[in-house]
């Protein structure tokens, strides 16, 4: 195992799961912002946080599987991680699991794994040598 791959890519999934844990754990704040579906917009954006960090380990690991294969697997662990979140809210006094919050942390995983991916594959890409073109 590289030390270094550990440390910049498995590290801050295992941590960023291990807050989502623990901020699930405690009663909702009173000082969230009031407005409606403001708690769907932050579902949204953790997960998407969430979704950034698996598709970005998941690179860096030599797995056999395609682009496409990369990109499913990442938005389905921080899916089934959300679901996961919301039964465990479920047994957290004060707290209950809403399926609307499970669809927000679906959809934001799904858009940070693509929005990632799309960057990745936009801004990294080699640029072509001037005898790798084709004339017209």
């Amino acid at each position: 195992m590289d030390l270094n791959k550990i440390i910049f890519y498995r590290l801050p999934v295992f941590l960023y799961c291990i807050f989502i844990f623990w901020q699930s754990s405690y009663a909702s704040p009173d000082s969230l912002p009031c407005f409606p579906f403001s708690d769907k917009i932050m579902h949204f954006g953790g997960y998407g946080l969430l979704g950034v960090l698996v598709i970005r380990a998941l690179y860096r690991e030599n797995l056999n599987f395609s682009r496409k294969g990369l990109i499913l697997s990442a938005i389905v662990f921080s899916a089934l991680y959300g679901l996961s979140d919301e039964i465990h809210q479920s047994c957290v006094s004060q707290r209950s699991a809403e399926a609307l919050d499970v669809a927000a942390d679906a959809l934001g995983s799904a858009a940070g794994v693509l929005i990632y991916s799309l960057g990745k594959e936009t801004f990294l890409k080699k640029p072509q040598s001037a005898a790798g073109k084709t004339k017209q």
